[in-house]
């Protein structure tokens, strides 16, 4: 069986490109071959800066020969038929055959397809896949119609079999494949020939080429570690960057560098980022102080000063960089240092959203937001409110202006600058956090209620202009805010009634107070919301008792109360994806959704886990299809009979033994149950209703509901009926699946 080595070989291609390039190679080819009836036994893709590989073993030296029977007409068909058929099988009529068929005779045409040898096949499929293949971004040159990612050079096709290498022939805009490859740019530029992929890739090695990515990947880290260790220092890690900076070398030198004295007073974020982003360079810490004090930075080539020159080089673009970043800090540190005043102000002039109103006008809600909030998390309301109006300052800072992943963190550089309790600073870094389902979840009270009310102001006001995300369009990042609410919740164990606090803020929005006796009114609304919970006549009363409402009211009075329902129910969907990943079962979910305090995300979910806890045991299955056949005969008997049996089962009606065990049961278990849910002992209200499962299961077995006496089918009824909402109680078992 022959092998395969496929390279294709261009100018340099875009780091961020290559791996997903090298797969779709892998993915195309390979899925071509098979289909054209070619199976092998495996393939890998490698890239460098200048070549995606493929190479594929045990492949088969031809495709195998098809014979098909194809099954045609009778031959009394009218002759259109016949010929139709002919055509369409592709043989002619002497060559058909007749069998005997449950209709008579037909004819039947034998198509054989012969197989094609695999350098056939090797051509088409690579000419098809390179004329075709799924670019990013691609670009043409010269006057050829090829599209490329840069310009493509040569094409090595070559097949291996025990007689030797073979090239596939093929052409695609006067490049012709062939089994000659170059080395490293500048170390090894000639050209040489290859006979596979063992040969290929150790001749590579000799002309300073690392074909596979993660030995270069490797090779950098190793280096860059080792000359940290021995100067006692430590490279700051950075996976994305590793992964980057080896996509753009095909041999690593890894060099050390030096920064300026004059530059290691920035903070080492500024530092880290700044080389990171403009140079491609590894931060390099110096673990007693946490100061960034080298960099490391890794060559295409060996040089015979051992990168002096080139790390001569560098360090003098590093310098110009990083004087913007001093100027942009000293800058920025004496607003800081006035009270941040002057960039509060200029948020004032900076859209949020056409809808939605200015950034000022967004912080203002927050604040208040924040300060309602702030009691319910433990954070002392004056802290919270002063932090939500600092949080954001940054975002005007010319540091953050220039590096935007730097917002929060250079909050709390500048808040503290400016002289602000610590609660606060942190809470400018921490407020944006969680940003993604494995970000840390601040639990300091007044980070905590920042973060809360930016995330559930920001879903509030575009649920306010009915801008929620679709499918998978969610331009604002509101699935992400939802989950950050969610996490917060329950990693703080917070208790929280959201749809007050979704109410006040979905008020905020649709209000724009322009005077004392606004806010006045504004207030007494919000202060209805909170005793009441909900949009409606509790504080619309007081609307109808204002003379010469402001014009703002109208925004008010057209609000739908079930906005905010709407959007209880999406957190609840992302409730699910969230308990899902933790192993909760979506069903056991719902069923703990359709009981009271659904928005108090604690309760829901504690609720839900004791209830996977019982589901998970016999008992507790058991008990389950026991509630569900007592629910099932109810509701039959009380369709039937147009009745509800809901007053009561008397024991003395009992006429066995199981129905008054029952009865004490119930009885029994009836308290225990209350006191457990009001002491919100979930697990202890559990464990009491699957103790029912062997009296339940007794009573089912011992007697028959539907007696022929019906004073003692009307009791058994009503005892059905304590079952079911006995069992009601702890959750709503009918949304259990099976």
């Amino acid at each position: 069986m022959p092998d395969l080595l496929i390279e294709l070989f261009s100018e340099e291609i875009p780091a961020r490109m290559q791996a997903r390039a090298a797969q779709d190679l892998k993915a195309r080819m390979t899925d071509g071959l098979v289909e054209a009836g070619l199976t092998y036994a495996g393939a890998a893709a490698f890239h460098t800066p200048r070549r995606l590989a493929l190479a594929v073993d045990g492949l088969l030296d031809a495709s195998p020969t098809l014979r098909e029977e194809r099954k045609g007409p009778r031959v009394d068909a009218p002759e259109k038929a016949i010929e139709g058929f002919l055509r369409g099988a592709g043989v002619a009529r002497e060559d058909l055959k007749v069998q005997d068929d449950k209709k008579g005779q037909v004819y039947v045409a034998v198509i054989e397809k012969a197989g094609r040898p695999a350098a056939e096949i090797v051509a088409e499929v690579l000419t098809s896949v390179i004329r075709n293949f799924p670019w990013p971004k691609s670009m043409r040159w010269g006057a050829g119609s090829l599209k490329w990612v840069r310009p493509l050079h040569s094409i090595v096709c070559v097949l291996t079999t025990e007689a030797g290498a073979e090239v596939v022939p093929l052409n695609i805009d006067g490049i012709a494949s062939g089994d000659r490859t170059a080395g490293h740019r500048f170390h090894a530029p000639d050209r040489f020939t290859v006979t596979g992929f063992e040969d290929y890739a150790a001749k590579l090695k000799r002309a300073h080429v690392v074909l596979d990515a993660q030995e270069r990947a490797d090779h950098i880290w190793q280096d860059a570690t080792n000359m940290a260790f021995a100067a006692g220092l430590e490279v700051v890690e950075d996976k994305g960057l590793l992964a980057e900076v080896s996509g753009l070398v095909e041999w690593p030198v890894v060099l050390m560098g030096d920064i300026g004295a004059e530059f290691l007073g920035l903070p080492p974020e500024v530092l880290q980022t700044s080389m990171k982003e403009h140079q491609k360079f590894f931060s390099v810490r110096n673990p007693k102080t946490g100061r960034i004090e080298k960099f490391i930075t890794v060559a295409n080539r060996e040089t015979r000063d051992n990168g002096a020159t080139i790390l001569a080089g560098n360090q003098k673009v590093l310098a110009a960089r990083l004087s913007d970043a001093r100027f942009f800090w000293e800058n920025d540190q004496r607003v800081a240092k006035a009270g941040m005043g002057e960039w509060q102000d200029s948020l004032n002039n900076v859209t949020f959203h056409n809808q939605l109103g200015s950034q000022g006008e967004r912080i203002d809600r927050i604040a208040a937001l924040a300060r309602e909030i702030a009691p319910m998390v433990g954070a002392d309301a004056a802290l919270a409110e002063q932090a939500a109006r600092v949080a954001k300052a940054d975002l005007s800072s010319e540091m953050v202006y220039e590096f935007p992943e730097l917002q929060g963190l250079m909050g709390r550089y500048y808040a503290q600058a400016a002289g602000f309790p610590d609660e606060v600073a942190a809470a400018a870094q921490e407020h944006y956090s969680p940003l993604g389902p494995s970000d840390d979840v601040p639990s300091a009270p007044v980070s905590v209620a920042v973060a809360l009310a930016d995330k559930i102001d920001l879903l509030t006001g575009f649920w306010s202009i009915d801008e929620k995300p679709t499918g998978s369009k969610d331009p604002f990042a509101l699935r992400r805010a939802a989950l950050g609410v969610i996490r917060l919740v329950l990693n703080n164990n917070l208790r929280l009634r959201l749809d007050r606090l979704f109410d006040a803020q979905i008020l905020r929005h649709r209000i724009n107070p322009d005077g004392t006796s606004d806010r006045a009114l504004l207030d007494e609304l919000l202060q209805k919301v909170a005793d009441h919970g909900v949009i409606g006549a509790a504080f619309r009363s007081v609307l109808d008792q204002v003379e010469n409402k402001p014009a703002w009211v109208e925004k008010i009075t057209a609000h739908k109360p079930d906005l905010s329902d709407d959007l209880l129910a999406f957190f609840h969907d992302r409730l699910k994806v969230y308990l899902r990943d933790e192993g909760l079962r979506h069903d056991v979910i719902d069923a703990c959704l359709a009981m009271p305090g659904a928005d108090d995300l604690s309760l829901l979910v504690k609720r839900a886990q004791a209830l996977g806890s019982v589901l998970a045991t016999e008992d507790g299955e058991n008990l389950v299809q026991g509630f569900k056949r007592a629910n099932n005969i109810l509701a039959q008997a009380e369709e039937k009979d147009g009745v509800s049996y809901e007053f009561g089962a008397d024991p003395k009606f009992a006429e066995d033994a199981s129905e008054t065990a029952l009865f004490n049961a119930l009885t029994a278990a009836k308290p225990q149950i209350d006191a457990a849910i009001e002491a919100e002992d979930f697990n202890a209200a559990m464990e009491a209703l699957a103790a029912l499962r062997a009296p339940i299961d007794a009573f089912f077995t011992a007697v028959q509901v539907n007696s022929d006496n019906q004073v003692v089918r009307r009791n058994r009824l009503n005892l059905l009926h304590t079952i079911r909402e006995t069992c009601l109680k702890v959750a709503d078992l009918t949304k259990l699946e099976g």
